[in-house]
């Protein structure tokens, strides 16, 4: 084995663990709402925000291309994703799927642990409810969605974390778009029920609550198909 045959593969593994990182970081803005919608990513730019080449920026936004947070264009780059009023129902169409089903093995599985842990995500959760401002509305938001990704974890399914996690994301970037101003997107009372149908064990009321909660969720978002204003209307002429 000659010493290329040593080093290339090394070198490939870094990276792919450097683009690994830049789409973790890239993807906590997106779901943090710090990177809005429709955003334009270029290769050249994140290379040089995280000093690396553009083969290794362009590998982070496949990833995310491939987790449905990032569109590309052909001859244009990438984007934050801009999901349509369908894609967005289909989103919540798909947490009615899989939620309800994580909930019931969760209930089976809660430890005296995990029940602290939940307590302890959901204070966090409150917190940032009674604070102001759109850094706190963003945390809400963040808080809300790592509810629903400890559930999955508690339920002990790597798969249905892993779709979780790319559902819960998809969430965030629908109620940036569609979310109505003023009202929660995931209601903190109703985690609190959750939790106490999965503390007490009763998966049936955990599963129903559930379904109840992405209901409740999908309702507070305006998804309504409309054109945007004329040039003059827009405008104010």
């Amino acid at each position: 084995m000659n010493i290329a045959d040593q080093t290339f593969p090394a070198a490939d593994n870094a990276n792919e663990d450097r683009a690994q990182a830049i789409r973790d970081q890239l993807r906590d803005a997106i779901v943090d709402r710090r990177l809005a919608p429709g955003t334009k990513l270029s290769e050249g730019e994140v290379g040089t925000l995280f000093d690396v080449s553009r083969t290794v920026a362009r590998a982070a936004l496949q990833m995310l291309s491939f987790e449905g947070l990032v569109r590309t264009e052909r001859n244009r780059g990438a984007f934050v994703a801009n999901p349509s009023p369908e894609e967005a129902r289909q989103v919540f169409a798909s947490r009615r799927l899989i939620e309800p089903g994580i909930a019931v093995a969760a209930a089976g599985r809660m430890t005296p642990a995990d029940v602290a842990a939940f307590k302890t995500q959901l204070e966090e959760e409150g917190r940032f409810i009674a604070e102001r401002g759109p850094s706190a509305r963003r945390s809400e938001i963040k808080a809300s969605g790592d509810f629903h990704l400890l559930l999955a974890s508690v339920a002990g399914n790597v798969i249905l974390q892993r779709f979780m996690e790319e559902l819960v994301a998809r969430s965030s970037l629908v109620i940036a778009l569609y979310g109505r101003s003023g009202i929660s997107s995931c209601g903190h009372n109703e985690h609190l029920q959750i939790l106490e149908a999965l503390e007490s064990g009763n998966a049936e009321r955990a599963s129903a609550l559930m379904l109840h909660h992405i209901d409740h969720i999908e309702a507070d978002l305006d998804l309504r198909l409309r054109s945007g204003p004329a040039l003059r209307q827009a405008l104010e002429f």
